[in-house]
């Protein structure tokens, strides 16, 4: 049972090339199901969150984090009466075009691509679900939805949403995506806030002195303690982030509930013409979440630890794309023949295929192909 302003298959304005309805499940399933079966799925397994996979088997990966985003988001939109299939399969390709190294290898991609039209991940997972992945006779792609690829295309600059078209009109017009999309990108600073806590915990990186003068962890925290005093630490500092959870969780629905009622929405057209998000934050919440997020980058993303690895990793990426860019031929087959399909004097062309192939990499195919190319012995790991 939807609500009337979710999206829907009835709603739904399809695919770029039309298939038949499917037999046994809905638009949107479908959709999901293509993407936990493609390729780039797969190797958010291997792609940084915050600590290189070689850190720690504990420590959250892109794909432990798309699932922790999935299920966040699947708690909001049956809670609001929205399409869970279409927020779920959001949430899991919202990460397709990450690079290996995280927001680190991405910065440094950007940066080598400067003049080539940058780089940016969340553009970069359009591309992977609309151009990039292989595995059906009549297209590139996956063929998702209007509204799927709607919600993975987060934001975009006016200059170059307009050259995608349907796609692209809302950042133009200033429209609104769909409450579903609205959700994910919600949900997915609920997961990275709260779970970036965990793992700076679990590496000692960050300390529970420090964190207790942080509204949303000291009020849980002090709760666990007050009901549980002789629980151990690793269990009372998991209690403590399930609580946050729970509390910015059941914030954003009472509060999404509130301004949807205002606004008096009755179709996801209605959501589209709204001037600003319905999904959100109370005003109080969204104080002690971005009390949180600063916390994390001065204390966890600034730290030498972290930076130093950073370091390291854009150097990677910067000597991968130097190496390919001058010698073609290091690159495999596949990448050669696209190479040589693109007109002489389109650079642009030639170095976006060349940020495709970096930006597909795990971490650790990222760290041979340099020791490969170095003509070094294979590095395991960055130094810590």
């Amino acid at each position: 049972m939807l609500a009337p302003y979710a999206a829907s298959d009835a709603n739904t304005r399809g695919r770029v090339y039309p298939e038949p309805r499917p037999a046994h499940r809905g638009e949107h399933q479908r959709d999901r199901d293509r993407i936990i079966h493609c390729a780039a799925f797969r190797r958010l397994e291997y792609k940084t969150q915050v600590f290189i996979n070689h850190e720690g088997d504990l420590f959250r990966t892109r794909l432990t984090h798309s699932l922790e985003v999935a299920q966040i988001g699947r708690s909001i939109a049956r809670a609001l009466g929205l399409n869970e299939d279409l927020t779920e399969a959001i949430a899991l390709a919202h990460d397709l075009g990450h690079t290996p190294f995280g927001h680190a290898g991405q910065d440094a991609l950007n940066d080598c691509m400067r003049d080539y039209g940058g780089f940016e991940h969340n553009l970069q997972s359009l591309r992977v679900v609309d151009a990039l992945e292989e595995r059906y006779a009549g297209f590139n792609g996956l063929n998702l939805t209007f509204e799927t690829r709607e919600g993975i295309l987060k934001h975009c600059r006016v200059k170059l949403a307009a050259e995608l078209g349907e796609l692209g009109r809302r950042f133009i017009d200033k429209r609104q995506p769909s409450l579903e999309a609205q959700l994910v990108n919600l949900a997915d600073e609920i997961a990275y806030n709260n779970h970036d806590v965990d793992d700076g915990l679990r590496s000692g990186l960050i300390e529970i002195d420090a964190l207790r003068d942080i509204g949303l962890f000291a009020e849980q925290y002090e709760t666990v303690r007050r009901l549980h005093p002789d629980i151990a630490s690793r269990r009372a500092v998991h209690e403590t982030i399930r609580r946050m959870i729970d509390r910015v969780v059941g914030d954003v629905i009472v509060e999404s509930r509130r301004r949807i009622g205002q606004a008096g929405v009755t179709s996801i057209d209605s959501v589209r013409a709204q001037p600003e998000p319905l999904i959100g934050y109370s005003p109080a919440v969204a104080e002690q979440a971005l009390a949180l997020k600063r916390f994390l980058r001065r204390h966890l993303y600034a730290h030498e630890q972290v930076q130093r690895v950073t370091r390291q990793s854009v150097q990677v990426i910067q000597d991968l794309f130097a190496a390919y860019r001058a010698d073609p031929h290091r690159l495999p087959p596949q990448t050669r023949e696209q190479l040589a399909a693109v007109r002489p004097g389109e650079e642009t062309a030639r170095a976006r295929l060349v940020a495709d192939y970096i930006a597909g990499m795990t971490d650790r195919f990222a760290l041979a192909e340099h020791a490969r190319l170095a003509g070094s012995a294979p590095a395991s790991r960055l130094n810590t």
